[in-house]
């Protein structure tokens, strides 16, 4: 492996570390609906646990209120269930075949117990982002080691991958703080 090949490994990963903390930040809850909080449901499907989007079409109604519209006509009761049962705090409504999900507003004393779970996230990713950087100096140490590199590779491939980790780390807090401001919006 060369010095090339471990940069482009290193950022690739932490390019997907990026990825992963914008899955989590989507599924803390906002004041505004948002389909993707239900991915994280899990129905009774025949006695298997299945997500909820392939039991039925999830979309929203309003800035405040997701609709889901099973395809079977006998899981609304189920999916209706599982929803009030997941750790979301959500009340569906059946209106017939439709369930109605309304979003309720949330308190200041959650907001701010939302921004710690977000900064939370944040750092987790930042620490894997520092674990990343740590195995690619460590890649580099053993090829100049086995003599495969040179001394002065190896110190620009480390600031290479230290000016990656800074850029992946500023990224970080760009989209947590995008996700703060987001929940501190009333």
């Amino acid at each position: 492996m060369s010095i090339a090949d471990i940069k482009k490994n290193t950022e690739t990963k932490m390019a997907q570390s990026i990825t992963a903390l914008n899955g989590h930040l989507s599924k803390i809850r906002t004041g505004r609906a948002n389909p993707a909080l239900l991915e994280s449901v899990m129905v009774d499907y025949y006695g298997n646990p299945t997500p909820i989007h392939q039991v039925a079409n999830i979309a929203l109604l309003d800035a405040r209120t997701i609709s889901v519209q099973p395809w079977e006509k006998g899981m609304a009761p189920k999916i209706e269930k599982a929803i009030r049962e997941s750790d979301l705090g959500l009340n569906p409504s059946a209106q017939g075949d439709l369930l109605r999900v309304p979003m309720p507003a949330l308190t200041e004393e959650r907001r701010r117990e939302l921004t710690k779970v977000v900064r939370s996230t944040g750092e987790d990713c930042k620490v894997a982002v520092r674990n990343l950087r740590r195995d690619a100096n460590e890649q580099v140490k053993k090829l100049v080691k086995d003599k495969l590199a040179s001394e002065d590779d190896e110190r620009r491939a480390q600031d290479d991958v230290q000016k990656l980790t800074d850029r992946t780390v500023a990224e970080v807090d760009r989209l947590v703080q995008g996700k703060e401001a987001e929940i501190m919006a009333v």
